[in-house]
């Protein structure tokens, strides 16, 4: 039976989840700001050994690859890529996305009914989000959406649609009076979801090339040039 080590740090929220097999060993979480690179590896050796494991009994790393955070992503990217190529196990990617839509379509009842629409807060009113059947299958692809009253709203017409994420607040004050949209607050994103949705790609040899393997950005990261001045 596999022992996985699940890993999500797109968003401020630093998250393990340990499984063996479907069950879920044990899980740590912090969600204090810029606690990534200092903590996560950390709190791997912790929950590893807690468990009653070694870091060499794992059977492969999987980690939340994006969008969100570029700083967040890289942490955990890097995180991942160290343990698996130390260890010589294989490397798992979970869409970030994906894992908030299944926290929620797991809690809700008769979730067939409804699409999920996950969104992370990005600048302004841009949000990174996607459009979910409660099978995961994409109605919209992942993609940066600028927020405007139109957004969604042909959808609407025809079927709720479940809002969730940081960058749900911003869509709920554009369409807050529309009865097919339905938020959901409180939604963050947790490497317990990760790790569940990893085994079946496990399972299925779905693996990631350790040495090329990025995370999905979704958008260019911008680096500022330093002023004239700087040397």
């Amino acid at each position: 039976m596999p022992l996985l080590l699940a890993l999500e740090t797109s968003t401020t929220v630093c998250s393990i989840a340990l499984y063996k097999d479907q069950q879920l060993l044990g899980a740590s979480e912090l969600q204090i700001e810029k606690s990534h690179s200092s903590h996560i590896t950390v709190m791997v050796a912790q929950l590893v050994e807690n468990c009653g494991y070694t870091l060499q009994d794992l059977s492969a790393v999987a980690v939340s690859g994006g969008p969100g955070s570029y700083t967040g992503l890289r942490i955990g990217t890097s995180t991942a890529k160290g343990l698996c190529y130390s260890l010589n196990i294989p490397l798992l990617e979970v869409s970030t996305l994906y894992g908030l839509a299944a926290q929620v379509i797991s809690m809700t009842p008769n979730p067939e009914r409804y699409l999920f629409c996950p969104m992370l807060d990005a600048r302004r009113m841009e949000v990174y989000t996607c459009l979910l059947t409660h099978e995961l299958q994409e109605v919209e692809p992942i993609a940066p959406v600028v927020l405007d009253e139109q957004t969604f709203k042909a959808t609407l017409e025809k079927q709720p649609i479940i809002f969730f994420g940081s960058g749900a607040a911003k869509y709920k004050s554009i369409v807050n009076t529309e009865a097919n949209a339905l938020f959901i607050e409180g939604v963050l994103p947790n490497a317990k979801t990760i790790g569940a949705l990893a085994l079946p790609k496990y399972k299925q040899q779905a693996f990631e090339d350790v040495a090329y393997y990025e995370p999905f950005y979704l958008k260019d990261v911008y680096i500022t040039s330093p002023g004239k001045g700087a040397k």
